[in-house]
């Protein structure tokens, strides 16, 4: 190409001049451009199969691959993965890095932007990221930055990283104590979508995982919700139906997963793919993230995710039962559903108190409007805007009394396997244990030392979450109590 020629480029881009402003010393420029973005996905069942060239296919022009996996996923893959490549004659270099949302920071990320410039990654050379959300947002923020855009590819081996990591392009790492506060949006090449890695996964991550499931689909996709009613506690022992024994049963539940995942990942996919950036706030694949980002970190160590989602969910729920927008018959389906997978629907830390700070933080990030996904009925949904500090209370109160009454086995909503163990946390287990039971001396949790500590109790509260005119939480003086 002579250096006058124009490259061909599925960018495009109008400069405009536009009036001198007022203190200019000329007219201006005004800059429209647009860039197409693509990536694809693709489903296949164990994907280290040397018979199957799908991944290797990526790396063949380049003749080597930078792997980026944490030690735990290595530990369990990291023979079959070298043997794979072995097959097409493609050398493996390895970065293996801690594992655990405590090493979701910056030496993290900065030790992922080393191992490509001592790999010499070429500019569009894809690295390979495979394993849970975790290491997806880190080193997705890292090809982000380095070389401000260097490609990936994503083979994700937890249920998180297939039905929820794996539909945004979103990346990124923690701040301090601040959850995902530094990223970027950049999404990867390709993701492979290869539902057999739950065969090795604990049961605890997959019903963590099947809580993303129910965040889309009893807001967006009844034919989803009902194959999680129908399935629910068989697809969180079986691994959806990846470690059944039955032969008749496993092929069963299999075709039912699989429908169930496709269906979730394609209907979060239609509903995000117009709203990459965010730059829409009414999201419905927030259902579930209002209150749990606070809730979720309140106690140590902290709630698993999909615990902290489906207490946030249950609220939701309750509220729009009491509003009248769904049946008491599927409120209970709903209850029942996700007490029957073991995950949590209320926690001795979710008080009027923790209501309000989550929604004080949430208001920021949602431009000053509550913007809660409540079902309408189930399988559709509407953005409340518009719920008082008098509803926030009664509602709260109503939640925690049926919680209590209808499913006292739970002992107050408690799910099973809730908190994040040494594993989830990349911490050594004593350590955590140490900590523990210190964060117990100092806090005192349960529910009536808690109860004593903020003067809240199942629910009551000081002081009510009044509302500005713009919006924003404000703290009143009169007490309102919610208890029973």
């Amino acid at each position: 190409m002579s250096c006058c020629e124009t490259p061909s480029s599925d960018m495009a881009a109008q400069v405009t001049e536009i009036p001198q402003s007022k203190n200019a010393v000329g007219p201006g420029y005004a800059v429209k451009g647009s860039e197409e973005i693509r990536y694809s996905y693709s489903f296949v069942d164990n994907v280290f199969d040397a018979q199957k060239e799908d991944l290797a296919e990526f790396y063949k022009k380049w003749g080597r691959v930078l792997i980026v996996i944490d030690d735990i996923v290595h530990g369990i893959y990291g023979d079959a993965i070298e043997q794979y490549f072995a097959a097409y004659k493609i050398p493996v270099t390895f970065h293996i890095f801690k594992g655990g949302e405590l090493n979701k920071n910056m030496d993290t990320f900065e030790g992922m932007v080393d191992a490509f410039d001592q790999f010499g990654l070429i500019r569009k050379e894809p690295v390979l990221v495979v394993g849970g959300g975790l290491a997806s947002d880190v080193c997705g923020y890292a090809c982000a930055s380095y070389r401000r855009n260097t490609n990936w590819i994503r083979v994700g081996t937890t249920l998180i990283a297939l039905i929820d990591a794996a539909i945004s392009i979103k990346v990124g790492i923690n701040h301090g104590k601040l959850k995902n506060r530094l990223g970027a949006y950049h999404a990867p090449m390709h993701t492979f979508l290869d539902f057999d890695f739950l065969r090795t996964l604990p049961e605890g991550q997959i019903r963590n995982g099947f809580a993303e499931i129910v965040k889309i689909s009893h807001v967006a996709d009844k034919t989803t919700w009902d194959l999680l009613v129908k399935y629910g506690p068989d697809l969180v022992k079986t691994g959806f139906g990846r470690k059944e024994k039955d032969a008749a049963y496993s092929q069963e539940l299999k075709e039912a997963a699989d429908v169930i995942c496709r269906r979730a990942i394609k209907v979060m996919l239609d509903l995000e793919s117009p709203n990459l950036h965010e730059i829409g706030l009414d999201r419905v694949i927030a259902s579930g993230h209002a209150i749990s980002p606070t809730l979720e970190l309140a106690p140590f160590p902290p709630l698993r995710h999909g615990h902290a989602i489906t207490v946030d969910m249950a609220f939701c729920v309750t509220l729009a039962h009491s509003r009248g927008d769904i049946s008491d018959a599927e409120r209970d389906e709903w209850f029942d559903t996700i007490i029957g997978v073991g995950l949590t629907v209320d926690h001795e830390l979710f008080d009027y108190d923790m209501l309000q700070r989550g929604m004080a933080a949430i208001l920021k990030t949602r431009d000053g409007l509550q913007r809660l996904v409540l079902p309408k009925p189930i399988g559709k949904c509407y953005f409340a805007n518009d719920v008082s500090d008098d509803e926030f209370v009664k509602v709260l109160k109503t939640h925690k009394d049926y919680v209590l009454q209808r499913f006292p086995a739970t002992k107050g909503g408690n799910g099973v396997d809730a908190y994040a163990d040494a594993g989830d946390l990349g911490a050594d287990p004593e350590v955590l244990k140490q900590k523990q039971e210190e964060s117990l001396r100092e806090t005192g949790i349960g529910r009536a030392k808690k109860a004593q500590a903020n003067g809240t109790a199942n629910g009551s509260a000081k002081a009510p979450l009044k509302s500005t005119p713009n919006g924003m939480p404000a703290v009143g003086n009169a007490a309102v109590s919610a208890s029973a």
